[in-house]
């Protein structure tokens, strides 16, 4: 530390010049000094107000990147609830068709069981008790409403398909009176 009474009662005029340079260059180093750190302030609070706007703007990106996460995730939670949902449907299908093939496939026994045994299953209806009479009233109804030879040729050509005697449900009897009824609309 500087003792300054000794020195400004010292009456060298050579020290107090001295002195005077000391003080006007320390006083110059002082206000260097001072703007240095001034400049260094301003440069800190311009650095502070930067980071405090890319805070805010990275709090805000954050948040922004949260909430497309979070909406994200909604949506595969919901795309997934709907494949869930999908997939059950199919499974469901799959099960009926599997067990459609099934019964269809011992429908299909059952009927190859009964055609090799001479198709004694299969029923056709009893038409036994019906006479020759009734035979034509059923022909006759057949060819109703018949009004030009093309549609009773069209009808008789169905209709002997249907009931030929060789066909499952074929009547022999009743093939006859079709035949019969045929004829006798055609003249």
């Amino acid at each position: 530390m500087i003792d300054w009474e000794t020195i400004v009662q010292t009456e060298n005029e050579e020290e107090l010049k001295k002195l005077k340079l000391f003080l006007f260059q320390e006083n110059m180093r002082l206000d260097a000094e001072k703007q240095k750190l001034d400049h260094e302030k301003s440069e800190l609070k311009n650095l502070q107000e930067s980071f405090m706007k890319d805070r805010v703007l990275l709090r805000d990106e954050l948040n922004e990147l949260n909430r497309r996460t979070t909406q994200e995730r909604q949506r595969l939670r919901q795309e997934n609830m709907f494949f869930d949902k999908k997939m059950e449907i199919l499974k469901d299908g799959f099960r009926t068709l599997e067990e459609d093939r099934r019964k269809l496939e011992r429908e299909k026994e059952e009927f190859e069981a009964s055609r090799r045994l001479g198709m004694s299953d299969i029923s056709s209806p009893d038409l036994s008790h019906l006479t020759e009479n009734d035979f034509d009233s059923i022909a006759s109804v057949l060819f109703a409403n018949i009004t030009n030879p093309s549609m009773l040729r069209k009808r008789y050509k169905d209709l002997v398909k249907i009931f030929h005697p060789d066909n499952l449900c074929g009547d022999e009897r009743l093939s006859r009176a079709i035949n019969k009824e045929y004829h006798r609309r055609k003249a």
